[in-house]
C-alpha cells in the first residue's frame, strides 16, 4: 500500500505575496491511468473544481472540497521527499482553475521532475507540461437529479453548460503532449466522442491519432470495474481507440492515497 501523505486541516497562514494552493492529498503511488499507466510518481492533488461530474472519484476535492494551504516551496519539498520518483502528476478537482498552478509547475520543470497535468479540459494555461491528460466530459458525466450524489440537481445545468470548451481542447492539444482520455459509461457515449474528437481535430493544428484517444471504464471500485470493463475494452478494439486501465483501482480498490 502507498504511503498517503495527507495534509490534514488548514495550515498557517502564508505570507504575504507566497504563492499557494489548496492541497487535498499528497502522495506517492504508481499512475493508474493513460500513456504512463504503471509509472511510479509522485500525486499532488488540488482541490476545487468547476465541473461536479457524478461519478467524480475524488468526492473532496469537487463535491465537497477539503484541503490544506501549501506554498508553492512546501509543495516542492513534500515531492522532493519520495526519491523514488522522477514523474509527477497535478491531479485534482481541477488544477488549471488555480493561478497558483502555473508557479508549481514552474518549479517542477526547473527541478527536472516529468509532469503530467490531469485536467478536464475546459482551462488552458501556459505552463510547462510534459504530457497534458485531457479528459473532456461527455453527457453521461452530468450530475441530473437521478445521479446527483448530494440529490437536489444542482450543479446539473451549470455542468452541462461548462463541461466542454472545444477552443481550450485545441489549445492543450496544440501547445501539449496530448492524450485525450475519456470516461465510458457504456456503448452510447461512443457517438459523442467521435463527433467531439472531430471537433478538436477540426479546430486543433496539430493532427490527433486515435492512439492518443483513450478510453477508461467508469469505475470507483473493483467491483464497479467488473461490470465496465470488458465492454469498453471491446468499445476500444471496435473503434480503433487505445484502452487505458484503472490500474489504482484494481490494486487498492477505492483507498485514498492511491
Amino acid at each position: 500500500m502507498p504511503v498517503n501523505d495527507a495534509v490534514d486541516g488548514e495550515t498557517a497562514d502564508r505570507p504575504d505575496g507566497e504563492a499557494a494552493l489548496p492541497v487535498n492529498e499528497l502522495f506517492y503511488s504508481l499512475q493508474g491511468e493513460g500513456k504512463l499507466a504503471g509509472v511510479p510518481s509522485v500525486f499532488v492533488r488540488t482541490s476545487g473544481c468547476n465541473l461536479r461530474c457524478w461519478f467524480c472519484d475524488s468526492y473532496h476535492t469537487s463535491w465537497e472540497p477539503t484541503h490544506a494551504r501549501m506554498g508553492i516551496d512546501e509543495v516542492v519539498d513534500a515531492v522532493g521527499e519520495h526519491d523514488e520518483a522522477d514523474h509527477v502528476v497535478v491531479t485534482g478537482g481541477e488544477p488549471m482553475i488555480h493561478d497558483e498552478v502555473v508557479a508549481l509547475l514552474d518549479r517542477l520543470d526547473d527541478a527536472g521532475y516529468h509532469t503530467t497535468v490531469e485536467t478536464n479540459g475546459t482551462v488552458h494555461r501556459d505552463a510547462p507540461i510534459d504530457l497534458a491528460s485531457v479528459s473532456p466530459k461527455l453527457a453521461s458525466s452530468t450530475p441530473t437529479a437521478d445521479r446527483d450524489p448530494k440529490g437536489d440537481g444542482e450543479w446539473a445545468d451549470r455542468h452541462e453548460d461548462r463541461r466542454v470548451d472545444v477552443e481550450a481542447l485545441a489549445a492543450l492539444v496544440d501547445d501539449y503532449e496530448t492524450q485525450l482520455k475519456f470516461v465510458v459509461t457504456g456503448r452510447d457515449d461512443m457517438a459523442e466522442i467521435e463527433s467531439l474528437v472531430d471537433r478538436v481535430r477540426e479546430a486543433a493544428g496539430t493532427p490527433i491519432p486515435d492512439s492518443d484517444v483513450l478510453l477508461m471504464p467508469e469505475g470507483q471500485t473493483r467491483e464497479r470495474l467488473d461490470e465496465t470493463r470488458a465492454a469498453v475494452a471491446e468499445l476500444a478494439t471496435e473503434y480503433g481507440y487505445r484502452y487505458t486501465p484503472r490500474l489504482h483501482v484494481d490494486l487498492w480498490n477505492d483507498a485514498p492515497g492511491t
